[in-house]
């Protein structure tokens, strides 16, 4: 079956769908019928309305969720800054290294003394999230829970996670779901949620998409099916706490953890956050399994453009131009003739941000791309396979073969300028100083010029053309 072996079993329930209208209620007869902002709701629940988009939006592009909650979301205190001078995944001042360079990652170490929020390290970016405008690419390792008494959110942007190590137990106020290797997450701006960490620590990429959504690809001639397919998309189902200071013996307190402009603010509230009895809408938290897939390539010559293995897109005001792109790379069947089959030699006006979340990528044989490692090819910085790859991948036989298995690389493109923090240039200490070296610098000079030899012309005077042998197909 096209779906992933997961060793974790799942533990809850979904509806599926991509850009869906869904409805879920924790209790029967939570959600009003027809008004959505009735006098009073069922049950004494406030009504509360989620925006992700303004409220004139195309139809086709509206997101918007009514929630029914115990107290609404602006039961708190006044948020205050919290750890000013360390907490900061917005540079500002011009901190970001705009630099044309080839860059590759050893893989992250696991910090384990750190739960989700404190993990969350920007090795590259572009744009401002203040102007919602741009990306930030992030790298995560944590090794503790969330404090079961606090939430956190992003006001800065949509959150796409690329789990490479462990598994999140994540409770958003729309519901609970849970997020594996091979899986992806997307939590939108604004949604409240706390990460749990059951199996230990984990580690993993995100992409913050400050500027629109994430939309499905346009599939063209593909047709009406194929790539990733909406029904393949799970959203949480309705799932409550009721926990407030009407309800227990002792006071209860509660922390909310902001992310505004990329710095972090605190508030306190005596309720849980997680008390969303029941909701209805188009902006809601997801997931999918990368296995579910549906790979396309040639069949006949020539390697594609690794578009047709875009998951999700995020557009920008230029048709066919994406501030973000989430493409991978997964196990799949080469069957072209005649044809260098691994990707070609490129320089590309978007810039690519790599990674990998196990197994080995087939453009980089060499060894260097481990998982949970990255590498960026920025704007029209040359790229392609290495030394290693380019040698086989020349005087390999060409008969069908299955590259991949047992891997799933990805990719973040943007048609962004992406770049690069200090924490990512040097900090972490991860980058390969012998990237270039060891992926380009040792390829061989293979070209040989042809033999010229003279041609006589009506003057009885010769030229010289090379010798390209001669015809044997019909005239």
């Amino acid at each position: 079956m096209p779906v992933t072996e997961f060793k974790v079993p799942e533990k809850y329930q979904y509806q599926n769908g991509f850009g869906s209208y869904h409805e879920s209620e924790a209790i029967r007869g939570a959600l009003p019928i027809g008004a959505n902002s009735p006098q009073k709701a069922p049950y004494g629940l406030y009504t509360e309305k989620l925006s992700g988009t303004s409220f004139t939006n195309p139809r086709h592009e509206n997101q918007q969720t009514w929630l029914y909650r115990i107290l609404p979301a602006a039961a708190h205190s006044p948020f205050e800054p919290r750890e000013s001078s360390t907490y900061n995944t917005n540079p500002e001042n011009g901190k970001l290294h705009q630099i044309p360079n080839q860059l590759r990652w050893n893989p992250f170490d696991i910090d384990a003394s750190v739960d989700w929020v404190h993990s969350l390290r920007l090795v590259a970016g572009a744009g401002d999230p203040t102007m919602k405008q741009g990306l930030g690419i992030f790298i995560f390792t944590a090794g503790k829970s969330m404090d079961s008494h606090s939430a956190f959110y992003s006001a800065d942007g949509d959150f796409l996670i690329v789990l490479q190590h462990g598994v999140l137990d994540i409770r958003t106020e729309l519901g609970q779901i849970l997020v594996r290797p091979n899986e992806i997450c997307v939590i939108p701006r604004g949604v409240r949620y706390n990460v749990s960490l059951p199996a230990g620590p984990v580690r993993g990429y995100i992409l913050e998409l400050y500027q629109g959504h994430f939309h499905l690809p346009e599939l063209g001639p593909i047709g009406s099916n194929c790539l990733a397919n909406a029904r393949d998309f799970q959203a949480p189902i309705a799932s409550f706490i009721e926990d407030n200071s009407s309800t227990s013996f002792a006071p209860t307190s509660y922390t909310l953890l902001s992310k505004f402009a990329g710095h972090l603010f605190a508030a306190t509230q005596n309720h849980t956050p997680f008390d969303v009895v029941a909701w209805h809408g188009t902006y809601y938290p997801y997931k999918y399994d990368l296995g579910r897939f549906s790979t396309i390539g040639s069949i006949s010559y020539d390697h594609p453009d690794p578009s047709i293995f875009t998951v999700l897109t995020a557009p920008s005001p230029v048709p066919g131009t994406a501030v973000a792109d989430f493409v991978i790379f997964p196990p799949r069947w080469l069957v072209q003739e005649g044809t260098f089959r691994p990707p070609w030699y490129h320089r590309n006006t978007m810039s690519e941000f790599m990674g990998l979340i196990h197994g080995s990528y087939d453009a980089k044989e060499g060894g260097g791309f481990q998982p949970a490692g990255a590498s960026l090819h920025n704007v029209m910085s040359a790229h392609g396979p290495d030394a290693v790859t380019y040698e086989k991948a020349s005087t390999a036989e060409l008969k069908p073969m299955k590259v991949g298995e047992g891997s799933m690389a990805f990719m973040f493109e943007s048609s962004l300028m992406v770049g690069v923090t200090e924490w990512g240039l040097r900090e972490s200490g991860k980058v390969q100083k012998e990237y270039n070296q060891e992926s380009w610098e040792g390829l061989k000079v293979h070209f040989k010029k042809p033999e010229m030899k003279r041609v006589a012309n009506g003057n009885g005077e010769g030229d010289r053309r090379p010798d390209l042998g001669s015809w044997t197909g019909e005239s």
